[in-house]
């Protein structure tokens, strides 16, 4: 129970960063503008100004929203897994699985984990391959 009560503490921390990261890009699109640095892709995005001619950068813009989108998801996908992870410990304190019965723990360890399959891919995509 214990390691499920880790799982869902740091699932938590982790969508702290991710509310300071999305933060940090949505913040210059508030307000009435400028809106100088603006990373959420549409008409006041900004990102680091025009290209000499004069037009944003659209493959730029188009990655960012595939970032924010797939970040997005991921969130999500921890926003609605971290509550049910809490009632398995739970149902796990109140001494609701067995070794012959366990199904229940097994099938929401397949849902939280399927993200690390798919960040396999996407980290080095989205982080280590634009670093140098």
């Amino acid at each position: 129970m214990a390691f499920l009560l880790a799982t869902v503490l740091l699932g938590g921390a982790f969508l702290g960063v991710k509310y300071f990261e999305y933060e940090e890009k949505i913040r210059p699109c508030l307000g009435d503008g400028p809106y100088t640095g603006c990373l959420v892709p549409g008409e006041r995005f900004d990102a680091g100004g025009a290209p000499p001619g004069g037009r944003r950068s659209r493959p730029r813009a188009d990655l960012l929203l595939a970032l924010l989108r797939m970040t997005g998801l991921h969130a999500l996908h921890m926003i609605i897994g971290m509550p049910i992870i809490l009632g398995i410990a739970f149902m796990a304190w109140r001494g609701a699985y067995s070794p012959q019965y366990h199904s229940p723990v097994e099938i929401v360890g397949l849902y939280w984990h399927f993200v690390d399959i798919v960040w396999i891919f996407l980290f080095p995509l989205l982080y280590l391959i634009g670093a140098h």
